[in-house]
């Protein structure tokens, strides 16, 4: 954990960093469309796709580093989540061509599809408990594929990194809980890429009512018995690191809530970094191509712990 404490020192003393991470002008973003993102496909199918249970929904696309060595313990793991509100008008496919490049920096990746708003049991508890199975289920693959379980790292973009976020905080959740599972794989660090970092403030300051569809009810009135079981701020401490990436052209509501959690993790006692890149919008920040790809990689590798030179 040495790497991950020293890359967060810094964070200790401002958790904000504002302007152009990348040393790069603002209008180098592109500030692309979601229709722009259906060309954005990789440049070849994954290694392997597994199930990881019994609906068609589960299964995950899984990514080796090439002409890399694993480390003594095997490669460290990143957990990817693609977003599109929870629902099931969004799959794996559009984030597949960040998740490869992710996977040339020396990281396994383990891209995971899960049941969706449309899908059948999509919504609480379904979608949670999916994305659970799917994180718990690199017991069964590390031994096949020689990956860490000690170096995992969660991520995911919009509502994706809403899931993200809450497999990091799972470890808090009632007993009680529908979502509660008695040993969950810990995970060392997230990164969300312009998460729903909190249900909560996304419809109160937002007005995402999609956040009481994710959680199959009818009204705000029915919500609040499932906030602490749904809503990752909630949930904190989590008691790893987090990297909060949000552009500064992204809703205001997102930016805000995102400022909020960053706060109130860091009140908490959790390390946190809260990266705003000047002049990027919410499509921005999962771009493979574009001056946020490097904030991202340097994110998850820092986390795992590994700074592989010449793998990308």
């Amino acid at each position: 954990m040495k790497a991950v404490g020293l890359w967060f020192a810094a964070a200790a003393a401002a958790v904000v960093l504002c302007g152009p991470s990348t040393g790069q002008a603002a209008d180098t973003y592109i500030n692309p469309k979601a229709t722009d993102m259906i060309e954005w496909m990789p440049s070849a199918q994954s290694d392997h796709r597994i199930l990881y249970g019994s609906n068609p929904s589960n299964f995950g696309d899984l990514r080796i580093p090439k002409n890399v060595q694993p480390g003594p313990d095997g490669f460290p793991v990143l957990v990817f989540l693609h977003g599109g509100g929870w629902t099931a008008d969004w799959t794996i496919g559009h984030t597949e061509q960040l998740v490869e490049a992710l996977s040339h920096e020396g990281v396994a990746t383990w891209s995971v599809e899960y049941r969706r708003l449309g899908n059948a049991g999509g919504g609480y508890p379904g979608t949670f408990v999916d994305v659970g199975k799917a994180l718990d289920f690199l017991r069964t693959l590390a031994p096949k594929y020689k990956l860490d379980l000690n170096r995992v790292v969660v991520s995911g973009h919009s509502s994706g990194g809403h899931l993200a976020l809450w497999l990091a905080g799972r470890r808090n959740l009632p007993k009680t809980s529908k979502l509660y599972v008695a040993d969950p794989l810990p995970v060392r660090g997230v990164v969300s890429l312009a998460g729903v970092v909190d249900l909560e403030g996304a419809l109160t300051i937002g007005d995402r009512k999609d956040t009481l569809h994710l959680l199959n009810v009818k009204d705000a009135s029915e919500a609040p018995p499932l906030w602490a079981e749904t809503n990752p701020m909630r949930l904190l401490p989590y008691g790893v690191p987090q990297v909060l990436i949000v552009g500064s052209k992204d809703g205001p509501w997102r930016v805000t809530i995102t400022r909020n959690f960053a706060e109130a993790a860091k009140a908490k006692g959790d390390s946190v970094r809260l990266l705003i890149p000047e002049g990027a919008n919410h499509f921005d920040v999962v771009n493979a191509h574009g001056p946020a790809y490097p904030l991202i990689a340097d994110a998850v590798k820092s986390i795992v712990g590994t700074q592989v030179a010449g793998t990308k």
